[in-house]
């Protein structure tokens, strides 16, 4: 396997690593966040997603025309702990028709929005 060197010294972005190279249906998660308001915050789709002993908290990035980029977002960077994401599990169960995928809280959309709205 090919090994790449970063020599720009900025880190490279998250992705999301499946075992069984399944492809989430992305379309229907940004249908889903269409949905809820909150979700949307600068110019990108906030979510959580939930599988076995993990929980995180995952953007969408628009690209160019229908391109958009998935990633999973370091929360702490945030404020946001692993509780608040917990709860908002808790609190967007069955919000979404996908096992796994919940919105996020009233409360973490105020705590991004307080970082993400000034940039």
């Amino acid at each position: 396997m090919a090994t790449v060197q970063n020599i720009s010294h900025i880190e490279p972005l998250p992705r999301y690593i499946r075992p069984d190279n399944a492809i989430p249906e992305y379309e229907e998660i940004l249908g889903e966040l269409h949905e809820y308001q909150r979700s949307h915050i600068g110019s990108s789709y906030y979510y959580i997603r939930a599988e076995n002993d993990w929980t995180g908290l995952c953007r969408i990035l628009p690209g160019g025309g229908k391109i958009y980029f998935h990633e999973i977002v370091d929360h702490g960077k945030y404020g946001i702990t692993e509780d608040e994401l917990e709860e908002a599990v808790s609190i967007g169960k069955g919000s979404f028709s996908m096992a796994g995928y919940h919105p996020i809280s009233q409360h973490i959309e105020t705590k991004l929005r307080g970082v993400l709205d000034g940039q």
